[in-house]
């Protein structure tokens, strides 16, 4: 009698219901402010471009760029990546799981039938006790067809809750596809612009190489004839050696970079070599004029909806671990025929058989272990609150330090663009004033090593900006949209049978 109360408490509680046990997914609120700190600064780069920049498409982002090859490159990479692959197999698998929760709430049936011929054994015991019994036939067949069905009935709703869960999964293996997408995407231009960066490097190492090799040539002839000492002849010989050491260094890092770019495009390195051997200029940054706001990124970063959808799955599993509070009913038919006569009366009114059970399974005095296992749903999903809001603010703070790169990087690339042309004409007079004895050697050769810092942090500064305008679109969301993914439960399963994961292309 004590635990009877409660006990029809709980039964009528659920059953006037008529619903889902456990708390009901709403989407929780993120304080996100309405405008980035770098959008002013954004703004003024776009009005101080270049007019002919183009203003990149956030969807196919990369084209901005105005390179055909990177173009090329990233198309590539989004048939061919290997971690593409994978994230579509997940997808696979979370539909496979999609189905398995739609299946339980189906009732289900299996068709089973047997022949048996037996011949009992007259030494054994139960044959000496089945031998004294008059017209004991030792030979027994037995013929049997049934089908069984089965269907648990759902009252409280924790089948239903697993299957919310296994929607939420489903669309969650979605937005990590295309959160593969993206960043496939974005690594594979971040590769190709670095390789064009340590090119323009190379090129500029390899010239100031050839200038000072000139210079050595125009000492040696001069100490030939007396006119330069050997000290003059061993500086220049050291500033050779030091513009030579560098090559190497970059050397390896482009074969670096080429070998990652062969491996993004899922194929062995080497494979496409050939085609960037040509050194090309490194891209120019398009202009970036759809940022939207931080409030924005929670619908348009797929891994922000991956981070929502599996803070919905972990809400639906605190009800599937409520769901065990109650009773579990299920209903079980069987429909069949047996005989031991012989095959030809299967199926004759005689042998039919039929039977009906009504099942019930009741957790009912282990609810200490129920109430563990619901408050351990709860802090799963307490958890996946918490990193949810924190990927969020980790999205805004990408995009503030992309903007703020990217803006930054340009202003140093013109500064430096500006220091290089001083400092080609600097070199052009300190040579000139050095062959007419104005100037020393020295400063000859310091003019060179200026020149070629110069020239080679310009050549990284134009790198880093491209490659500070492809981490903007990437932390941006590349063009993506929520509705892609997180439609209505019972959508994304009339589609789950047809999977159509849209393509960012």
């Amino acid at each position: 009698m004590l635990i009877s109360r409660p006990i029809a408490v709980l039964l009528s509680s659920g059953l006037i219901a008529g619903c889902a046990v456990g708390p009901d997914y709403k989407k929780p609120d993120v304080a996100l402010s309405n405008q980035y700190l770098g959008q002013a600064h954004l703004e003024k780069r776009n009005a101080l471009s270049n007019p002919d920049f183009a203003n990149a498409n956030l969807a196919t982002w990369w084209d901005g760029f105005g390179d055909p090859q990177l173009s090329r490159f990233v198309l590539l990479a989004l048939e061919q990546n290997l971690d593409i692959a994978q994230a579509t197999a997940r997808i696979t698998q979370a539909k496979s799981g999609l189905g398995s929760a739609h299946a339980a709430l189906l009732p289900s049936a299996n068709v089973n039938a047997q022949a048996i011929r037996n011949h009992q054994s007259l030494e054994s015991p139960l044959g000496q006790v089945l031998n004294s019994v008059p017209g004991y036939n030792r030979n027994a067949n037995l013929y049997e067809a049934n089908l069984n069905a089965s269907w648990e009935l759902d009252i409280f709703g924790g089948l239903r809750r697993d299957q919310e869960a296994a929607v939420a999964e489903y669309q969650a293996a979605k937005a990590g596809a295309i959160a593969t997408r993206l960043a496939v995407a974005a690594q594979t231009s971040d590769i190709y612009i670095t390789i064009r960066g340590l090119q323009s490097r190379l090129d500029i190492s390899r010239k100031q190489l050839e200038t000072q090799q000139q210079l050595l040539s125009k000492v040696n002839l001069l100490y030939s004839k007396g006119l330069a000492p050997r000290l003059q002849v061993q500086q220049v010989e050291g500033a050779v050696a030091q513009v030579k050491a560098a090559i190497p260094v970059l050397e390896t890092a482009l074969d670096a970079s080429m070998n990652s770019l062969d491996v993004m495009l899922g194929v062995m390195p080497g494979t496409y070599r050939a085609e960037l051997g040509k050194v090309s200029p490194i891209p120019v940054a398009p202009q970036i004029s759809s940022i939207g706001s931080p409030a924005d990124l929670l619908r348009s970063r797929p891994d922000l909806i991956v981070a929502e959808r599996r803070l919905a799955v972990a809400n639906a599993k605190i009800g599937v671990a409520v769901s065990e509070y109650y009773p579990k009913l299920a209903l079980n038919l069987l429909i069949g025929s047996a005989t031991a006569i012989s095959g030809g009366n299967l199926f004759s009114s005689a042998a039919n058989q039929v039977a009906g059970v009504v099942g019930l399974r009741w957790r009912l005095f282990d609810f200490a272990r129920i109430n563990a296992q619901i408050d351990q749903a709860k802090g799963q999903e307490a958890e996946a609150l918490a990193a949810y809001r924190q990927s969020a603010l980790r999205a805004t703070e990408d995009v503030e330090n992309a903007i703020s790169a990217l803006v930054k990087r340009e202003e140093q690339t013109n500064a430096l663009l500006q220091g290089e042309q001083s400092l080609t004409q600097a070199r052009k007079s300190s040579f000139m004033a050095y062959q007419k004895g104005g100037v020393s050697l020295i400063e000859v050769l310091q003019a060179d090593e200026n020149l070629l810092k110069t020239s080679d942090a310009k050549a990284q500064a134009q790198t880093e900006s491209a490659r500070s305008a492809v981490a903007a679109f990437k932390t941006l969301g590349g063009g993506w949209e929520e509705s892609n993914v997180t439609l209505h439960s019972s959508k994304v399963l009339s589609i789950a049978n047809s999977d159509t994961l849209t393509k960012q292309q």
